[in-house]
């Protein structure tokens, strides 16, 4: 960055901190939102601009009244831009949205998911830590929080993410994986290895931030030096304490060596005498390393499109990629009877497998579940479309769309709105088809083709779209 930025970002800076001395909070707002602008990654910036933002409306926690247009509004333009990737607008429009409420859960998380991608670490967990507060029963912020932290090695804050996820859902099996994980991955960095020969084999936090001396010999790598050394020679040490395998497992896993790990995993699942709890770890990283190979696969068909090799190839992975997912979750189904979200995932897995009928049982089981509710009834919805029974079809939607929140699930509520009206459509209640579709277009106004359609209907051309193509999962 040019140097002359950097010296007006310090000037409006010090005018901004000028102001705020004097409660001048609107001229603060603007100067701190200029150096926001001319230096985005600075997280000092971003921290006093929520601060003057929030005593602007003496921290009532719900920001500026009556602004609920200007936020609607806000809100769609950051999902249009979140969709096509744009993540500088999105940065910009949450800002925007921040400073109507600096409270707002969702902005701030969005705030964060743009800057992540922008490369703005420090700013990104500075948003989600916000979200968090905001809204600390949210799954999706707490997992993105853990995230962030657990790439920035604190390992004991990602796990207190977790752990209230697991307090909100003691099911939730990725929680319980992530903690037991996290407090092994925990455990590696800071040295405290089980087999060190001696005290001096263990190292401390101090040891593991010093740098090592520039005159050290190369060749020799003594014990504290290096994780993966360290617990070779603990294995080695005690080949039959798997303990040790499932921490250099977890090492080659934040190393994205899959291979490696996968090879752990299966050594330390032996050594248990099959623990299920590490067999689902092994077929994470198994699904993980095949999604790999598949997306490769599907890279090279878009490289050359005229490569039928290239193309079989892919489609060979994709079906064994969904087939063993479908192995996995139908087991964990058995294991967590309760855990609807794994049925909900076993169905979502079966639709794109079109067993409609199976994929139905799943859903309605799923649906019982509050959190899973609204998706799984949208779901339902599309299964018997597919299922030739339109009707049942139609009462699905007509459940689920009172119940989703246009704010939190924008895409949803369109693609129900938009199925209900095909079926409404074909089924001969063109007034109705009018209605879903205007509400379609009223959220996202390029949403598919509800545009074309309500056009269509609009000028008596009662030629509708094939329903249930719309409607494959």
């Amino acid at each position: 960055m040019a140097p002359d930025k950097k010296k007006i970002a310090a000037d409006c800076w010090k005018k901004g901190s000028e102001a705020a001395e004097k409660a001048n909070w609107d001229y603060a707002i603007e100067r701190y939102s200029m150096a926001v602008k001319l230096v985005p990654d600075n997280k000092l910036f971003r921290q006093a601009l929520r601060g003057v933002e929030r005593n602007k409306y003496k921290n009532n926690k719900t920001g500026k009244r009556m602004a609920q247009v200007s936020l609607m509004k806000i809100r769609t333009q950051i999902k249009n831009a979140q969709r096509k990737e744009n993540w500088k607008l999105m940065d910009e429009k949450a800002e925007e949205g921040l400073a109507l409420n600096p409270w707002d859960a969702q902005f701030n998380a969005q705030l964060g998911k743009a800057c992540d991608m922008l490369g703005y670490k420090d700013v990104a967990l500075f948003g989600y830590e916000n979200a968090v507060a905001s809204e600390s029963s949210s799954r999706e912020f707490n997992a993105e929080l853990g995230r962030l932290l657990e790439e920035r090695g604190e390992y004991d804050e990602a796990i207190k993410c977790w752990e209230r996820i697991c307090k909100l859902d003691p099911m939730d099996s990725e929680a319980r994986t992530k903690v037991t994980q996290l407090q092994a991955t925990s455990v590696i960095d800071r040295g405290g290895y089980e087999g060190a020969d001696s005290i001096q084999q263990v190292k401390t936090g101090y040891d593991y931030d010093r740098p090592v001396k520039a005159n050290m010999p190369e060749a020799v790598d003594g014990p504290g030096t290096s994780v993966e050394l360290d617990l070779k020679h603990a294995i080695r040490k005690d080949e039959t304490n798997y303990a040790n395998h499932l921490k250099l497992a977890h090492f080659y896993v934040r190393e994205k060596r899959l291979e490696e790990a996968e090879e752990l995993f299966t050594q330390a699942l032996d050594l248990s005498g099959g623990d299920a709890n590490i067999r689902e770890q092994l077929e994470d990283v198994q699904l993980t390393r095949m999604n790999q190979n598949a997306m490769l696969a599907a890279e090279a068909t878009r490289r050359d499109p005229a490569d039928e090799q290239a193309r079989e190839n892919a489609k060979s992975l994709a079906v064994e990629l969904l087939k063993r997912r479908r192995e996995i979750l139908a087991a964990r189904v058995d294991r967590y009877p309760t855990d609807m979200k794994f049925k909900f995932e076993l169905a979502t897995v079966l639709m794109r497998m079109r067993k409609w009928n199976d994929a139905i049982s799943h859903l309605q089981q799923a649906s019982n579940d509050v959190r899973l509710k609204t998706r799984a009834l949208v779901a339902l919805g599309k299964c018997f479309i597919r299922a030739k029974q339109p009707g049942v079809a139609r009462r699905q939607f007509e459940l689920a769309i009172p119940k989703i929140d246009q704010h939190d699930a924008p895409e949803l509520l369109c693609e129900a709105h938009y199925l209900l009206a095909h079926v409404c459509e074909e089924a001969g209640d063109t007034e109705k088809a009018e209605q879903h579709f205007m509400e379609v277009i009223g959220v996202d106004y390029e949403y598919r083709d509800a545009r074309k359609r309500l056009e269509q209907l609009q000028s008596g051309d009662r030629s509708g779209g094939d329903v249930e193509n719309e409607a494959v999962g």
